[in-house]
């Protein structure tokens, strides 16, 4: 369960603005704050049903735009890559030891700390 609203917090990361202004707030306030259908109900002044619709209408929607455009999955294999790279990085830098005064060593740290940035900003 957490792992679905995790995957549909980042849809709606990527592909919020898409929606409508009601569909984006619903939906915020049931998978990101927790409120409830009967919740969100009485403080909009609709129905159950009526937010219950909007909720998958608005689910609906990201799945069929990550299927098409595929933003989350790219996303997700990116930030996979860059970990790859960090470790390798990793390993070269605890290769390289006590000669980590040359130019080359000093170029592989400042690689790393740009690839930990960029991780870090995912």
């Amino acid at each position: 369960m957490i792992e679905k609203t995790v995957h549909l917090g980042l849809l709606l990361d990527f592909y919020g603005p898409l929606l409508t202004e009601k569909q984006r707030k619903y939906f915020a306030l049931y998978h990101q704050e927790d409120m409830s259908l009967g919740e969100i109900a009485e403080e909009y002044g609709v129905t159950r049903q009526a937010v219950y619709d909007i909720l998958q209408r608005s689910q609906r929607t990201l799945l069929d735009l990550e299927d098409k455009l595929g933003l989350e999955r790219r996303y997700a294999l990116q930030r996979e890559e860059l970990e790859a790279i960090l470790a390798r990085l990793d390993q070269l830098v605890q290769t390289q030891g006590e000669q980590m005064d040359d130019p080359v060593s000093k170029e592989l740290v400042a690689i790393r700390q740009l690839v930990a940035q960029m991780i870090a900003g995912f």
